[in-house]
């Protein structure tokens, strides 16, 4: 098999099983306008090359260089997508009628949001949108996430996130994530418990009663040790076996890892020796 095209973000989805509690993780590769189940690909030797062809992922037009993960530079600094809000929330003025494009801040920003803990290394906070649950988790090689608060818009999300990043990590150590060195004494529900009392009075009135905890499984067949980054810029073609898919990294034999969403809208040839 061969299938070319430019790569977007895996997408994922939730396998049926008979454990409703704990999420089984399928994965597919967007190139261009195919998609490989990547699940199936677990355990076989594969090879990536990179054609040396990039493309902004919304507009598709050829650059040397991508911005934020797979955009072009016109794009970047024209896209509400790509404003200093999508990484900082409390700086989110859409409430506030502000915005580089107000009617994808309307579905995007003005909609509910969750404040959440999630654990893919140890605890850490987190903010996404409702319609992003529990993609927002996987994307991050959550073990298990639960929901803490829920907002009216981004902006009062940010701000609750802002005042726990006082207390919680708000990042994801990706190579305790990747090797699968995870905290798994952690009691989601008692970590919600003591984070709400660190809110203040007007912020506990946000706090979710919905105290489901997730847990996700991925497609793994087991962990490396230690890992290396495989670079395409440097190296534009790699080959191995996959062991694993988590987060938005494929995982090889030896401890190789590529991160996809960070090679949004190159153009890769994927082959399956």
């Amino acid at each position: 098999m061969n299938t070319t095209g430019t790569i977007f973000k895996m997408e994922t989805s939730i396998l049926p099983g008979e454990n409703d509690w704990i999420k089984r993780v399928q994965y597919q590769l967007p190139l261009s306008e195919k998609k490989v189940n990547m699940n199936e690909l677990v355990g076989i030797e594969i090879k990536l090359s990179y054609e040396g062809e990039i493309h902004c992922i919304h507009c598709g037009r050829q650059t040397k260089k991508s911005f934020s993960q797979g955009y072009c530079y016109p794009c970047f600094i024209s896209l509400p997508q790509t404003d200093v809000c999508i990484l900082r929330p409390e700086l989110c003025e859409a409430h506030l009628g502000i915005s580089r494009d107000m009617e994808w801040s309307e579905r995007n920003c003005l909609q509910d949001h969750f404040v959440y803990l999630a654990v893919s290394s140890g605890l850490k906070v987190g903010v996404t949108r409702s319609s992003q649950i529990p993609t927002r988790w996987i994307d991050q090689g959550a073990w298990r996430a639960i929901k803490l608060a829920c907002t009216p818009n981004r902006y009062i999300a940010g701000t609750i996130e802002v005042e726990l990043k006082k207390h919680l990590q708000d990042k994801t150590n990706w190579r305790h994530m990747l090797t699968d060195t995870i905290d798994r004494t952690i009691d989601l529900a008692i970590a919600k418990e003591r984070t709400v009392e660190l809110l203040p009075a007007g912020m506990q009135d946000y706090v979710t009663l919905d105290d489901e905890i997730q847990e996700f499984q991925y497609p793994v067949q087991y962990y490396p040790v230690k890992i290396r980054s495989i670079n395409l810029d440097k190296s534009p073609r790699f080959s191995g076996r996959l062991i694993g898919i988590k987060g938005q990294y494929l995982i090889f034999e030896k401890g190789y890892v590529i991160n996809i969403r960070k090679y949004g809208g190159y153009k890769l040839t994927l082959s399956v020796n």
